[in-house]
């Protein structure tokens, strides 16, 4: 006999925390929401991967200046932006 355990209504699913990453680490989660936040880390090594992952980025990032980029990167960067500022918003 096989048994099946579905998640209760009230934890989270790993795409749900990977969504929820980004209010985590700029502390904008209800103090409910960063309980289950941090409760799905507590049992998921692969999101506690991707929430390691992501600050390792802001860090690296964060050291970056326009010099480190070369002109092309820039370039992409820029058109990026643009595509994301030109994007109508559903808030």
């Amino acid at each position: 006999m096989r048994l099946h355990l579905r998640p209760r209504s009230r934890d989270l699913a790993c795409q749900q925390a990977v969504e929820l990453v980004t209010d985590y680490l700029e502390d904008t989660l209800s103090p409910a929401g960063r309980r289950r936040f941090e409760t799905h880390l507590a049992g998921c090594p692969h999101c506690t991967e991707y929430l390691a992952q992501m600050r390792a980025t802001i860090k690296l990032t964060g050291q970056l200046t326009p010099a480190d980029l070369s002109p092309g990167m820039q370039q992409e960067l820029i058109a990026l932006y643009r595509r994301w500022k030109d994007e109508p918003r559903t808030e």
